[in-house]
């Protein structure tokens, strides 16, 4: 019997190396044995047949979304919502709050995510934790704490709070600042390169290929996560899943991953609390111990075999209950 077949529509494509990309790439693989996955910029009449159609990003896929609601009408409608569709968009924008209204099911990528959609269409949503594999927990140095932030440079991820920090602990050489990113915001890449010149504790490594950043997740002591708005970041699952603990701004895509009670957040936006968090993990040495017990009672929120179940049973419902 032929799989069915799904059109998957990521605006971000392997060029944009982001979180979306790695989404997208990621469920076309959990799929593939049950579906015929096909990954596209975006869906239009004159594109291929298909049985579903999976959008990510409810503003972005916009077009896609309306595409397929007019041209392949019965046929099942997902919207996988991003960060800025959560925290921005479905507020204030037109196409992205129609999105909503025509999907069939809702992606969130944690348990938070529901709170932010419109109450009347709350019980479309699906929450999928996102999943990575396990690695080795290393060994880690006891002569300093090195913290690793991961995130290209632009606004929305917050990398203006990692630089006050690095300034706040300039008198303290037991506290290391990695910083992985490209610099998609030029001003913020020339920020970077005068903090690095000034303050030589704190290293931008730029962008680096996902298996490198991997790496130096696991040799980190924390992996700093400081973004303004998140759907559900990437690397904070990959830290949890490395035995690497986090230190995160108090965002509900944030919260929504590491749980209501974790120890280790501090206030959007606030450096200070960042500066209080790091000297914390050094010279309390209970609290890196309480930071790991608590990711690793979250880890298995993000394996690979419950993403793949929760997709899985998503589209096989919808489509059972095509007409």
């Amino acid at each position: 019997m032929n799989k069915p077949s799904v059109c998957l529509v990521t605006p971000a494509l392997a060029d944009a190396n982001n979180g979306n990309w790695q989404t997208a790439q990621r469920w076309a693989r959990l799929l593939a044995g049950d579906y015929r996955v096909s990954l596209a910029a975006q869906w239009g009449p004159t594109a291929p047949a298909h049985d579903v159609l999976v959008a990510l990003h409810a503003r972005r896929s916009a077009a896609s979304i309306a595409a397929w609601h007019d041209h392949a009408p019965g046929k099942p409608l997902v919207v996988a919502l991003t960060g800025t569709d959560l925290y921005r968009d479905i507020a204030e924008d037109a196409s992205a709050q129609r999105s909503l209204e025509l999907a069939d099911a809702l992606v969130v990528l944690q348990e938070a995510g529901p709170r932010s959609v419109p109450a009347h269409l709350r019980h479309k949503c699906v929450v999928s934790f996102q999943s990575t594999t396990v690695r080795a927990t290393l060994p880690k140095t006891s002569r300093h704490l090195r913290a690793l932030a991961v995130g290209h440079l632009r606004d929305v991820k917050g990398p203006e709070i990692y630089f006050e920090a690095a300034h706040l602990l300039a008198g303290r050489g037991d506290v290391l600042l990695d910083h992985i990113g490209s610099a998609l915001e030029p001003t913020l890449g020339a920020q970077a390169k005068a903090l690095m010149a000034s303050q030589p504790h704190y290293r931008w490594l730029g962008g680096l290929p996902h298996a490198t950043t991997r790496r130096h997740i696991q040799r980190a002591h924390v992996l700093v996560h400081m973004s303004h708005m998140e759907g559900g970041a990437h690397v904070v699952m990959e830290a949890i899943c490395s035995g690497t603990p986090v230190l995160a701004s108090r965002v509900d895509g944030n919260v929504g991953m590491l749980g209501a009670d974790y120890a280790g957040y501090f206030e959007p936006g606030s450096a200070t609390g960042l500066v209080a968090l790091l000297a914390q993990c050094r010279d309390d040495g209970a609290m890196l111990p309480r930071l790991r017990r608590q990711c690793a009672l979250r880890a298995p929120l993000f394996s690979p075999e419950r993403e793949r179940a929760t997709l899985k049973n998503l589209l096989a419902n919808l489509l059972k209950a095509r007409p």
